[in-house]
């Protein structure tokens, strides 16, 4: 019986443009594919054992005869391009309708009842790097004690606050007022509280940052894996996508090293369950800033830890490596990007070089896992238990 799995999310690491990638401005994206060709090839000697290869054609990451894991891409069903809506379409719920965006800053109906909240005006109401806007309005936050309110392509309502002028504890405050405020229509999938240091000329952000996210709207793979006694172990930034909602443990990270760490220190305990682990740098530092070649070393420090890993994992353990959505940094702008996403499956027990194909939803993964931990109320995707486990393994469960 398979007593752990082990998801791990490369934050943005798409593998193609999806069908309807022309509806969102993602023609000819392909994070992982205009990566390899733009460096002349990609070494990342581990993953190419494993298949990566094999699920497009990449210069230096070559396909295999048989490969250790088994292989394919999945599409995302829901609408939208988001970390929210991703990493819910994996446990299981697909979104119909996008979160709201707000590209021109948000309407009076918004930041009116949030200034008459907090009892002062704001500051910046656009799109903005979160970097340069300190830089930009940092100086006047100060004169004048205004938060520094901004979105981004995502569906997030951030504020920003310098810590000397505006306590955090304060800001947090604003932000779950902020929160309350922003439902319905309104609903954004994010409030982010963004607090900074420094002086005018060398602003910069702290580790002090906290998300407000709006918690999935019906049960997930896992609320329904905690309903059973079953571990649900959050790494990185996952506990706050959910809302923490069926999360058992968390330990949240602030670098993809710290959250490699924490994978192999996790896997050391005792529990059956699962480990939901997201490495945010490959997005967050590197395709959102355009940075190939940051995002190409991160891929190479993560396939430097699969051995490592690999020690770790037990008889009873499934290991899936997969993305949330693209964030293609050559491509133009510095959104996400709507593109399919790899999916390597791995496990002692589990057969090796299955080609899994593309599957026609993230909640594929949900549906397998339910099945694999003899889960109900997973009603969307379809499993692939059958195909990745060997035969004892599978009439076991």
């Amino acid at each position: 019986m398979v007593s752990r799995a082990l998801i791990i999310i490369l934050d943005g690491l798409g593998v193609g443009a999806l069908p309807d990638a022309h509806l969102y401005g993602d023609e000819n994206t392909n994070t992982l594919g205009n990566m390899d060709r733009v460096m002349g090839g990609l070494n990342l000697p581990e993953l190419e054992k494993m298949g990566l290869g094999n699920i497009i054609p990449l210069k230096g990451v070559k396909p295999q005869e048989k490969p250790t894991a088994s292989y394919g891409k999945m599409a995302e069903k829901s609408v939208g391009k988001d970390t929210i809506t991703g990493h819910w379409e994996m446990a299981g719920l697909i979104l119909e309708e996008s979160f709201p965006l707000y590209p021109k800053g948000f309407p009076r109906e918004i930041i009116g009842p949030f200034e008459e909240a907090i009892g002062r005006k704001v500051l910046g109401n656009k799109v903005a790097s979160g970097t340069e806007i300190i830089e930009e309005l940092g100086e006047e936050h100060l004169k004048r004690g205004e938060p520094i309110v901004y979105t981004s392509a995502d569906s997030v309502f951030q504020i920003a606050a310098h810590e000397e002028k505006v306590p955090p504890e304060l800001l947090y405050k604003w932000c779950k007022k902020a929160r309350e405020l922003l439902q319905g229509k309104y609903a954004v999938g994010r409030v982010i509280a963004r607090p900074f240091e420094g002086k005018p000329g060398s602003f910069k952000r702290t580790s002090g940052r906290k998300d407000y996210p709006l918690k999935p709207f019906t049960k997930t793979l896992l609320d329904l894996m905690k309903e059973k006694g079953q571990e649900v172990i959050s790494v990185g930034k996952v506990n706050d996508i959910f809302g923490g909602s069926g999360i058992t443990r968390s330990y949240p990270t602030k670098s993809n090293k710290e959250g490699m760490e924490k994978i192999n220190q996790v896997l050391s305990l005792e529990f059956q369950g699962l480990v939901f682990a997201n490495l945010v740098d490959f997005d967050m530092l590197y395709g959102h800033r355009n940075d190939f070649k940051g995002f190409c070393q991160a891929l190479k420090e993560f396939d430097e830890f699969l051995p490592r890993l690999k020690e770790r994992l037990r008889a009873g353990d499934i290991l899936i490596i997969t993305s949330d959505h693209g964030c293609d940094p050559t491509a133009p702008g510095t959104d996400h990007t709507r593109e399919y996403v790899p999916l390597l499956v791995y496990g002692k027990g589990c057969r090796k070089g299955v080609n899994l194909g593309t599957r026609e939803t993230f909640s594929d993964m949900a549906a397998t896992l339910a099945e694999l931990f003899r889960i109900e109320g997973i009603e969307n995707g379809v499993s692939f238990a059958g195909k990745i486990l060997g035969e004892d393994l599978y009439e076991s469960l």
